[in-house]
């Protein structure tokens, strides 16, 4: 009798699982099926995003270019200049010095955290399993008066300080809709380390065949943070390689001119 009872027991929470399983799966479903479905994403190869933030009352235009084959970078118009920043060209990332105006790379271990996450475009669910990421669900909860769908996104470690440390972050997707509004991620390095970072996105528009949100606020959780604007959503852009590439003779004839 009692090894009927354990295993009536074990068979609740072997279907618990599933029911749980498949509930945060159809909510992925219902997600993309709501903002175009999945064909029309997987034709997305590249985005162009024509946005500006405002700093400290003036606003400030800015690019930003994800493209499938994991190249992406930031480029910030600011008094007349036009300043790379977060550039990676699949191999390389850099920015430019805003106090300089000469392009540095980035640290290596970064580097290589950004190559772990290149097949996450043009979203981290898109075939997620496939790139080897898991979904939980953690149940409802309420974010600024909206009720959500909690889940927990577990994707390919990340390394810090040169050892790897799981890498989650929990995306909140609106009960009515089915499309995620706040994303929270603990930060592992830097001065910040330990907290949780928060990106909230709204205003959701038709680009094309999908639905993207034309407005995301980034910072600390339960933080102010900077919110970004986006004017305009161009997919799958032509865009020259050259300009993710290193200006390595630049920095040569730099280091140079230094040296005399």
């Amino acid at each position: 009798m009692k090894t009927l009872k354990l295993l009536f027991v074990a068979l609740i929470v072997s279907f618990s699982t599933q029911i749980n399983a498949q509930t945060a799966d159809e909510i992925i479903a219902n997600y993309f099926e709501n903002t175009g479905g999945v064909e029309a994403w997987q034709k997305i190869e590249g985005m162009k995003m024509s946005a500006k933030v405002n700093q400290g009352g003036m606003e400030i235009p800015l690019e930003i270019i994800q493209l499938k084959n994991g190249k992406q970078m930031t480029v910030i118009n600011f008094q007349g200049k036009e300043i790379k920043q977060g550039v990676f060209n699949g191999e390389v990332l850099w920015s430019t010095n805003f106090m300089t105006q000469k392009a540095e790379k980035g640290d290596q271990e970064t580097t290589d955290n950004m190559k772990r996450q290149m097949h996450e475009f043009p979203d981290p669910f898109l075939n997620y399993k496939d790139n080897g990421y898991t979904v939980e669900l953690l149940g409802k909860e309420e974010i600024d008066g909206t009720e959500t769908f909690k889940l927990k996104l577990s994707k390919v470690p990340m390394i810090v300080d040169g050892i790897e440390e799981e890498n989650v972050s929990y995306y909140f997707f609106d009960t009515e809709n089915f499309v995620p509004i706040v994303v929270q991620s603990e930060i592992k390095a830097g001065p910040m380390k330990g907290q949780s970072s928060e990106s909230k996105m709204s205003d959701y528009q038709e680009v094309g065949d999908v639905y993207m949100p034309f407005s995301m606020t980034q910072g600390l959780k339960g933080q102010p943070g900077q919110t970004i604007a986006i004017d305009k959503i161009e997919l799958n852009p032509q865009i020259d390689d050259k300009e993710f590439e290193f200006p390595e003779e630049e920095a040569v004839e730099t280091t140079i001119e230094e040296i005399k």
